[in-house]
């Protein structure tokens, strides 16, 4: 399995305190506490190749369905905004795989950057979180949806990839967000939902609403 690149100076740092409390431990005085600095620096290594593990996924082909963008469970379907489109949110445990795939196929038409604070991913205020938003328009289609990565409380970091005017395909990894965080989907009019509160889903894999027109 492939481990990202940023997860492998979080690896180093594990295993380079692993190898700080081996070499403390050949001392008798400093024995056991070297060996739980050994011990810990291990367990966070390992963590952190997991945390940062990049699945490869083959990218799906029906073109009327929209993919879930991030793995984690179901929190919330509601009408957020004044019109009439449905906000999916998506919470990502530090046990879900966090990259970011597009839910469909499509050209970025805004890229931007919110600032914000850095509540905890399930609470229902993260929502004004920091954030990373795409407005995507589908291939074949005039109305865009919108895409956001949301922070958590932990690492705070955000990464995305692509820009205006990129052009993305359906399930291809797009972002990461470091840690538990948050994803969100806002969806046209003109889709029918196909997930519920709760529900499991998978990026670039799971369908979590289809085109009614």
């Amino acid at each position: 399995m492939r481990i990202a690149q940023a997860g492998w100076v979080v690896i180093a740092r594990g295993l380079i305190g692993a190898a700080a409390g081996f070499l403390l431990s050949q001392w008798p005085e400093f024995r056991t506490g070297g060996q739980i600095v050994a011990a810990a620096g291990v367990v966070f290594a390992l963590f952190a190749a997991y945390f940062f593990r990049d699945p490869d996924r083959p990218l799906p082909g029906d073109l009327l369905r929209i993919y879930s963008p991030g793995d984690g469970r179901v929190l919330t379907i509601a009408h957020e905004g004044p019109g009439h489109e449905l906000t999916v949110r998506i919470f990502l445990s530090v046990f879900n795989v966090h990259f970011q795939r597009a839910p469909c196929a499509g050209t970025v038409r805004k890229a931007e950057y919110c600032r914000g604070g850095f509540r905890a991913a399930m609470n229902p205020k993260a929502r004004g979180n920091e954030r990373c938003v795409l407005h995507l328009v589908p291939e074949g289609r005039d109305r865009a949806l919108v895409v956001e990565q949301i922070a958590g409380i932990i690492a705070r970091r955000i990464e995305c990839w692509v820009g205006e005017g990129d052009r993305i395909l359906a399930g291809e990894r797009y972002g990461m967000i470091h840690f538990g965080s948050q994803v969100a989907v806002t969806l046209p009019v003109n889709t029918r939902m196909l997930v519920s509160p709760g529900d499991r889903v998978y990026a670039g894999v799971t369908p979590i609403a289809e085109w009614t027109s």
